[in-house]
């Protein structure tokens, strides 16, 4: 049976993912740091494995993949999907924030590439999925911390595919743009209706518009994907 771990994965993006794998039958974990009722529901509902874990802390992610590799055994996929934003000026914003941005995206990255490899290149076989963001592109205004740390994960998804291609693991990343989750909470009707516009298909994306394309990339039908950038944002952002 395939296996797949996703970070992130108690709301909007990682949550429809985690429902889309296991409906697919894979052996599905995820983890999540503070949504306990949401994770628990969601395990629930679909059956997969739900872990409390701090992806910022490496104790946390070494005891996440160990946990999760005695109880699948393998690992066929891993997606890196937990993240956070700040907007504002750059010169507003502290170190601290900075910092924590970065070892949210782009440090976590490194650790879940660290702790699925040695298995993915043991069995010759593998995919690493990042999710990005269009920012990581082409750069968002009071997004720079963030577009540089998702511009970072596009340069270590093309580099770790050069690097392990040839132990048969494959490492993608997703650049979704305007995805309707939670984190547009703070945005009016109007301010939504005008994004939508902006965007050539006419509607802002869904978390399950950004899980089929993960599912893509990490299955048979992407084998001959790796060193990949894919945007899934009907078109905002075109490269």
């Amino acid at each position: 049976m395939k296996t797949v771990l996703i970070t992130g994965g108690s709301r909007g993006i990682g949550a429809a993912m985690v429902r889309l794998f296991a409906a697919e039958g894979y052996q599905t974990a995820f983890c999540y740091l503070h949504s306990e009722a949401a994770a628990q529901a969601l395990s629930r509902e679909t059956g997969a494995l739900a872990v409390r874990c701090d992806v910022r802390r490496e104790d946390e992610m070494q005891a996440l993949f160990e946990g999760v590799l005695r109880r699948f055994h393998h690992l066929d996929a891993v997606i890196h999907n937990a993240g956070t934003a700040q907007s504002g000026l750059l010169q507003d914003m502290s170190a601290a924030q900075f910092d924590d941005l970065y070892q949210v995206h782009l440090r976590a990255a490194f650790f879940c590439a660290k702790y699925a490899l040695p298995g993915m290149i043991a069995r010759q076989s593998g995919s690493l999925l990042f999710l990005s963001s269009m920012w990581g592109q082409v750069g968002g205004a009071c997004e720079s911390a963030y577009s540089a740390c998702k511009a970072g994960m596009l340069g270590l998804t093309r580099a770790l595919a050069k690097e392990a291609g040839p132990s048969g693991v494959r490492v993608n990343a997703l650049c979704p743009g305007v995805i309707d989750t939670d984190m547009m909470a703070a945005y009016s009707e109007a301010d939504r209706a005008a994004l939508a516009e902006e965007t050539p298909l006419g509607r802002l994306g869904t978390p399950e518009d950004v899980a089929r394309a993960a599912l893509f990339l990490c299955s048979s039908d992407a084998a001959f994907i790796t060193g990949q950038t894919l945007g899934v944002n009907g078109g905002l952002v075109v490269s």
